[in-house]
This record gives C-alpha cells, structure tokens and sequence, in this order.
C-alpha cells in the first residue's frame, strides 16, 4: 500500500509538473501541428512517420482536439515510462528506496524535456523501456508470455518511430555473446517474431507501395542534418542528458560485473554499447538514443540500494536530494515557463549554454525550440482575415511554405481551412478536385519574390494582405498574400509542382 501511494505521487508530480512547464504564452510547436493533421487523413504511412501517432491524433481529434489533450498524450507516455521502470525494479528485487530513487531519476531529467512536446519521441522512449523491460522479465522468468510481450512492444514501436530497429540490432548480438544465447532456442522467440512482423506489416506494405519513402528520407537527412552531427558532440549530449542521476546510470553499469545477482543480464549493457556505438558511427543525433536509457536507472537504484544498505545509510535521502537540486538549474533553461519577454531579458544564461544558436548559424533572442512555438495565432487569424473577404471560398486554397504554417492555420482557423503545403505530408492532401480561382499565399521571411513577380501573370489581383510582426516568433515576417481570379489552370501548376515535389 505504501509503495503503491508513493507511485501515484510521483505519477501526480509528474502531471502537475507538465502544468506548468509551458507558460500561457506559447502556442504549440510547428511539429505538432503537423501530427495532428495526420488525424485527419488516416493512412498506414506517411512521409514523415509511421502511423501510431496519426491514430492518438484520431483520438485526440475526438476528444475535442483541445491543447490539453494534445499535451496529455505525450506526458502520460512520459508517466507509463516511469511506471515500466518502476516495476523492472520490483522485479529485480529493488526495495522502496530503489523504487523512489529510480522514479525520481526518470521524473526529473531530460524526459520531461521530451515529453513536453506531442512527437513520436515519448512514445519511443516507452516502446524501448517497455521491449528492454519484456527481455529482463523473460531473462528473469523464462516465461514464453514475456517473448510475445517485447514482439508487441516491437511491432508497435515500428509503427511509432522506425528508431527501435537499432535497439534490436544492438539486442542481438548482445545475446548471443552470453549465455542468454539459449533464447535462440526457443520456438516461441521466433512465434513471437512473426506476432512483430504482422503488426508492422501494413506499413511496410504502405512504404512498398509509395516506393519506400523512408529510405529516401533517411538518405536526405543523412545528407543535409546527420553529415553535420560531430561524433564527439553526440557522446558530450549522452551525459548531459541524465546529468542530475547520472550517478544512478554508471551505478546500473556498474552493477552487471560486481553485483552477483546482475550478472545474468549483461546483455543488456552489451546492447547499450552495440547501440550507442552504431548510433555515433552512422553521427545520430543526440536524442535518438535516449530510449537506452531508463532502464539502467532500475538496475542502477537496486544497486545502490544494496550498497548503501549497511554503513551508508544516510546516503540514500542525499543520492534523491542530488538528483532534486541538480535538476533546478535545467528546469530553469529547459522549458518556456516565463514569457518570452521574460526569457529573452535572461538571454546570457541560454547564449552561454550555446541555445540561442539556431539552424542558421546565427544567435537569436530565444532558443529556437520556444521560437518555433510562437506567431501560429497571430498567422491563422491573418489568414482568417484575408480569407474572410474573398467571396468564392469553395474555390480558394491556402498554400504554405511549410508544415508549421499550414498546421498551424488548420489547428487556429475560424473557418475550418484546411491549408496545405509541398511540405512533408501535406504535399498528399492538396485539394484538386475543383478548379482552384484563388490561393491565399503563406511565404517565409526570406522569400527573394516580395513582389510576387512569379505569380503576376497567373492572377488579376494580387495584394499582400500581412504579415507575422510577432519578434520572438521564428516565423516573424512570414508574409501572407491574396492571389485572385486565376487566369490559367492552378491546377495543373500545382500537379507539376507536386510531382517535382515529391521526394523534397
């Protein structure tokens, strides 16, 4: 009873610190918007990612689509990542210490950071903890039913982020190596294999059929993020990461060749180095391989627990409050808790954490996270604006720049519009059943045609309608046009330029 009360606490902590992390000024982040809108087009597959997000976006979409339910998903994912450390600590034995000291160490670190935002990420984090927690329960057990669990947490994870492929490689070898090898043995790891192939089937039918988009979006990002990443950067971000309980971490490394009872999973920390090691050979970025991690910090509290157990007593209260006060110097510059004029007036402390730096090489007044979850309002009702004075709107398109913006519009509009983009997957949902007469342009602040002079033998009247003044907002001086009374087809334009488009 005790133990089940301090979980609901730190499960209560955990939610009431989501409250809180995002000030009231902020709108969602541009990759949101995106995910939502996958909800709407229901698919096997997109561009981007796998379809688990698109069916919580369903979801979500039925529950009202709300900014509370949109940041509920991703901390109750958070919340179950805890809960699946909580019980591999049961399960290895770990008393109420290990159980408040691993909690503690999940609750408060850079998980929080990432279940702030609805991506796939949180959802990663907890199909890797899940599958790593199926395997120590098997290893543990020998029970077949635990085979069968790490194949749904495979399946599903595929579906969710195609990420948890490299855990199985690291996994793989890390087995055979030891003598946890038996499993290859048995009949029902491989039943339990064809239950994973058949869940993520559907979208590898959906990427044979679309010519397997992920391999071209791979080679791209390989090309223009991955070939950027410097190796040495990558393995700097592993430690500052899970700063504040690191100690717990190396402890749980520790543990797999001095504690008797651990010796039996030494696969796992076989895995983590297979992985960790494939993931800055191939110059990952850092975040990809987060999900290695919460795991540890079970095998890393039951340890401690066991070594403090005699002399060092006193210790144990001290290993919890290290992990507390380290925390609040990254909670002050982790999340947008105060305005941005607020944050901005505090701009040396980010500048010398190196996180005013954006994509563009170039310092700006905040980092460029918050940035990007700024100027979506003030866009969509500029747009409402322009599309409010244009008379045939069953025949008028919205077109974007990028998915931020037409997400961003689609999520705020009064008028349901549904704006699209040759970005990502929008560039699937452009609407060309009718005959398009007028397009609300959205360009970028960088945009070298202000004048329009590309579009001026296409329409009668073009008029710049407004623009983002928003100063902290990444998307500042986003312009937003009115192109009326088409003089050629847009349609066929826009088919050309979809088909040029595609694999952008």
């Amino acid at each position: 009873m005790k133990k089940t009360l301090i979980l609901w606490l730190f499960i209560l902590v955990k939610l009431g610190l989501h409250a809180v992390i995002i000030g009231p000024g902020y709108d969602l982040h541009r990759d949101e918007y995106l995910h939502l809108d996958q909800a709407k087009h229901l698919a096997w597959g997109y561009l981007s990612v796998p379809p688990f997000t698109s069916w919580i976006s369903y979801l979500i979409l039925l529950l009202g689509n709300s900014v509370f339910w949109v940041k509920f998903f991703p901390a109750l994912f958070g919340v179950l990542t805890m809960v699946v450390v909580w019980k591999a600590i049961e399960a290895l034995k770990g008393g109420l210490f290990a159980l408040i000291l691993g909690a503690a160490a999940v609750t408060f670190s850079v998980l929080l950071r990432i279940n702030m935002l609805y991506q796939p990420n949180s959802a990663d984090v907890l199909f890797w903890t899940l599958l790593y927690f199926s395997v120590l329960k098997y290893i543990e057990s020998e029970d077949n039913k635990w085979l069968y669990l790490t194949a749904v947490a495979l399946g599903f994870g595929f579906l969710n982020k195609y990420n948890i492929i490299f855990q199985v490689i690291g996994l793989i070898p890390a087995l055979l190596i030891t003598p946890q090898r038996k499993i290859f043995a048995n009949k029902h790891l491989y039943f339990a294999g064809i239950i994973a192939l058949l869940i993520a089937l559907p979208n590898l039918i959906w990427q044979f059929q679309n010519n397997f988009p992920v391999v071209h979006h791979m080679q791209l990002l390989e090309k223009t993020q991955l070939v950027n990443v410097n190796r040495l950067d990558f393995l700097k971000e592993q430690l500052l990461f899970f700063m504040g309980s690191i100690f717990v971490l190396f402890a749980g490394f520790f543990s797999f060749f001095r504690y008797p009872a651990f010796r039996k999973y030494q696969a796992f920390f076989l895995a983590f180095v297979f992985t960790l090691s494939l993931f800055t050979y191939l110059r990952a970025k850092g975040y990809y391989a987060i999900g290695l991690y919460p795991i540890f910090f079970a095998f890393g509290a039951v340890y401690l627990e066991n070594a403090l157990r005699v002399k060092f007593t006193w210790l144990r209260p001290v290993a919890v409050l290290v992990i507390l006060l380290l925390f609040i110097p990254v909670f002050r510059v982790a999340f947008p808790i105060d305005s941005p004029a607020v944050m901005s007036q505090h701009s040396k402390r980010y500048q010398a954490l190196g996180l005013l730096r954006w994509e563009d090489g170039k310092d700006h007044a905040l980092p460029q996270d918050f940035a990007d979850m700024l100027g979506w309002k003030e866009l969509a009702e500029k747009v409402d604006a322009a599309y409010e004075k244009i008379e045939d709107k069953s025949h008028t398109l919205v077109l974007c720049d990028n998915y931020g913006q037409a997400g961003a519009i689609n999520y705020y509009s009064r008028y349901n519009i549904q704006a699209v983009t040759m970005n990502a997957d929008y560039i699937n949902w452009v609407p060309l059943d009718e005959e398009i007469k007028n397009v609300i342009l959205v360009q970028n602040a960088d945009d070298d045609d202000q004048e329009r002079k590309k579009e001026q033998p296409l329409f009668k009247t073009i008029l710049r309608t407004g623009k983002i003044e928003n100063q902290y907002a990444r998307e500042r001086g986003t312009s937003i046009y009115a192109l009326l009374d088409a003089k050629v087809s847009i349609n066929e334009i826009l088919k050309s330029d979809i088909s040029e488009n595609k694999w952008d």
